[in-house]
């Protein structure tokens, strides 16, 4: 594929990626509520699935940008997918009580309330991820899938306190994104009248 000219279609291979990762969602919940805590096979199988499924967030991306596919649907399905493979996943490691709830409130929260405040002004304009939103999104992404990775059977329980640091920078940068992402609407409205 080489860069075109003309406004890229919404059919594009990044797209394309970016709702696989989506549909890869309902396989990974399968999985991990198969393995129902046993900490066997299936899950180790589904934390594969969810890593591999949110890794190719920088794949679908990097080809968008590289081959000129960025599109306002793949500004808008890209975020929707990372926030429905991570919040499938902090709801799954709360019910198996690996993580406490109030973690998974405060998180999906501001995911759902950022994902709602995108669509609301999507007849304005696209509101795409911000830079620390990105990296809201990585830290999130680690810290579920070391989380979801049994490790303490090989480290031991050490592996706990790893996970509750991670866990926690994810929760201050999905906070800290959150308000940044108010303030920067409340600008932009203010900035427009």
């Amino acid at each position: 594929m080489s860069k075109g000219d003309t406004p890229a279609s919404d059919g594009n291979i990044a797209n394309l990626i970016t709702v696989a990762r989506i549909l890869l969602a309902p396989v990974f919940i399968a999985l991990l509520l198969a393995d129902d805590g046993a900490n066997g096979p299936l899950r180790y199988v589904a934390a594969a699935l969810f890593i591999v499924a949110i890794a190719t967030d920088g794949v679908d991306g990097m080809i968008a940008r590289r081959q000129n596919l960025v599109t306002d649907s793949g500004k808008l399905l890209d975020p929707i997918a990372d926030k429905v493979l991570t919040g499938s996943a902090l709801i799954l490691l709360s019910v198996l009580g690996e993580l406490p709830w109030w973690v998974t409130a405060l998180i999906l929260v501001r995911e759902l309330g950022i994902t709602v405040y995108r669509f609301v002004v999507l007849s304005d304009r696209v509101v795409p991820a911000s830079r620390g939103g990105k990296l809201k999104t990585i830290a999130q992404s680690v810290a579920i899938s070391v989380a979801l990775v049994p490790l303490w059977e090989v480290f031991g329980d050490g592996i706990h306190i790893v996970n509750t640091v991670l866990m926690s920078i994810a929760v201050v940068l999905t906070v800290a994104t959150g308000i940044d992402y108010l303030v920067q609407a409340a600008r932009h409205n203010r900035g427009s009248k």
